[in-house]
C-alpha cells in the first residue's frame, strides 16, 4: 500500500512538474507574441507620425499657388488636427476595438483629404513643376505605401497572438495573467472603390461627380 502511495505521489509530482514547464513555456510564448504586437503597433504609429510631420510643409508649399482651393487646404489642416485629438499609447497596442476604430476613422479622413489635395494639384502645372512640391508628393505617397505595409504587418502579428490566446493550454493563462485579445485594422466600407470627383473651379470647390442615371 505504501509503495502504491509513493508511486502515485511520484506520478502527481511528475505531472505537476510537466504542467508547470508547459505553463511557463506558454506564458513566455504569449509574452513574446504580445511584445511583437506592440512592436508592430509602434511601427504603425511611426509611419502615421511621419505623414503628419510632412503635412505642414506640404500645406505651406501649396499655399504659394495662385487661386489654389482654400477649402481643400482647410480640409487637410482640419483632418490633421482631428488625428491629433485621438490619443493612443504609441508603445502598446490597444485592446479596445472602439478606440482603434476611432483612430482608424481619423486617419482615414486625413488620407482622403490628402488624396483630394493631390488630385486638385493636377490642375496647377506651375505648382507641380516645383521641386519642393514634387519631393513632398513623393514622400507623402511613399509614406502612404508604408502605412499600408505596416498595418498589414500589425494585423498579421495580432492574428498570431490572438490565435495563441485561444489555444490550449495558453487559453488558461489569459485571465490569470491579464492577456487580452487585440483588435485588427479593418478596411473602411467602400475603400475598394475609387471616389468619383469633379472640380468646379468657378466656385472654388470640388463636388462629387453626378451619378449616371440608369
Amino acid at each position: 500500500m505504501k509503495k502504491f502511495a509513493l508511486r502515485f505521489a511520484g506520478v502527481v509530482v511528475a505531472l505537476t512538474f510537466l504542467f508547470g514547464l508547459s505553463g511557463c513555456g506558454s506564458y513566455n510564448s504569449l509574452v513574446t507574441l504580445e511584445q511583437n504586437v506592440n512592436k508592430k503597433w509602434a511601427d504603425v504609429q511611426s509611419v502615421y507620425q511621419r505623414r503628419a510631420d510632412l503635412i505642414p510643409n506640404l500645406v505651406q508649399t501649396v499655399q504659394g499657388a495662385a487661386n489654389f482651393e482654400k477649402s481643400t487646404l482647410t480640409e487637410v489642416t482640419n483632418a490633421r488636427a482631428s488625428v491629433g485629438q485621438v490619443k493612443l499609447d504609441p508603445t502598446k497596442a490597444p485592446t479596445d476595438a472602439a478606440q482603434l476604430e476611432q483612430f482608424q476613422q481619423a486617419q482615414g479622413q486625413l488620407s482622403s483629404a490628402l488624396s483630394r489635395l493631390l488630385v486638385v494639384s493636377e490642375n496647377y502645372p506651375q505648382l507641380r513643376a516645383t521641386e519642393g512640391f514634387q519631393t513632398l508628393q513623393a514622400q507623402i505617397e511613399g509614406t502612404e505605401n508604408r502605412i499600408s505595409v505596416e498595418r498589414n504587418n500589425f494585423n498579421a502579428a495580432v492574428q498570431e497572438y490572438n490565435t495563441a490566446l485561444s489555444r490550449f493550454p495558453t487559453n488558461m493563462l489569459n485571465k490569470m495573467f491579464g492577456f487580452k485579445e487585440r483588435p485588427f485594422f479593418n478596411a473602411q466600407p467602400g475603400s475598394e472603390k475609387a471616389p468619383a470627383v469633379k472640380f468646379d473651379f468657378n466656385n472654388g470647390a470640388a463636388s462629387p461627380a453626378p451619378t449616371a442615371k440608369p
